[in-house]
């Protein structure tokens, strides 16, 4: 498990947005050799969105033989409401680069039937596999909708949400209670577990106890976050803020790696002059 440790959120972006860029590139893809990446929504992600969109418009990355999977999706909410996971990904990401439409997976919550929407959704993210599964997380130390009490070994499936976070998701629909979605479909730990690799953002200081029982406590079930303790590549990019609750000697332990992590995310050619 790697630590990753940053000044501020905007720094923190640009490291995990320059390690995804990094192993796309790497892993040179084509028509015949995809790269597969799970994507989150949510606030943490939007600054790593848009400096892979800066990256992309140098040409220095290009995602045309990249397919996506994201983690979750509202039941019931219009695919072009403004609050869909599908509007939030096409107005924030995907209209901004060269990946295919067709290779940009979300799940549908307006299916008919949603548990076989839930299945074939799990079936083609083990059919391809996910190489590397970015995600978030909640305060509560929820990883996409897997809120407290989640089994660790849960697959994609219908959710649904507790109060709480129907509450907090408020902010999002006018602060009208009756707005705001109660069931959505979401990828399970299990399922993010299978990926190759995993990357979770962790800022802001409202995140520091759930970062804290992510490193420094045992994994349990009611901070589905803390499971990704037992996969052998999990790399956890933070900001400062959010190591508040975390021990001294922890926080300088991992800063004394920084010069290791940092070689991670060197520069490499743009991907044509990676093929080349």
């Amino acid at each position: 498990m790697r630590l990753v440790i940053l000044d501020e959120y905007n720094l923190a972006s640009e490291w995990a947005a320059k390690y995804i860029r990094n192993r796309i590139v790497q892993f040179m893809p084509g028509p015949d050799k995809f790269f597969t990446l799970g994507l989150p929504t949510g606030s943490t992600p939007l600054g790593c969105y848009k400096k892979l969109i800066e990256y992309h418009t140098s040409g220095d990355i290009s995602f045309k033989y990249v397919k996506t999977f994201n983690m979750d999706e509202y039941v019931g909410l219009p695919r072009d409401h403004p609050e869909s996971y599908h509007s939030y990904m096409w107005n924030n990401f995907f209209k901004h680069i060269d990946i295919d439409p067709a290779n940009a997976h979300i799940l549908d919550g307006n299916a008919p039937d949603l548990q076989k929407e839930c299945e074939a959704f799990e079936q083609k993210l083990r059919s391809w596999g996910i190489d590397l599964f970015v995600g978030g997380i909640g305060p509560d130390g929820h990883i996409a909708f897997n809120e407290p009490g989640s089994s660790l070994v849960s697959r994609t499936r219908v959710k649904t949400l507790a109060k709480d976070t129907i509450v907090a998701n408020a902010r999002f629909f006018g602060n009208d209670l009756s707005k705001v979605p109660t069931m959505t479909l979401t990828v399970g730990v299990g399922t993010v577990m299978d990926a190759r690799e995993v990357m979770i953002l962790i800022t802001g200081a409202h995140k520091a106890f759930a970062l804290y029982k992510a490193i420094e406590e045992g994994v349990n079930h009611m901070w589905t976050v803390s499971a990704f303790q037992q996969h052998p590549r999990t790399i956890f990019v933070c900001d400062e803020d959010a190591t508040l609750e975390l021990r001294v000697k922890t926080v300088k332990y991992f800063k004394g790696l920084m010069h290791v992590h940092n070689k991670l995310v060197d520069p490499l050619h743009s991907m044509k002059d990676y093929k080349n």
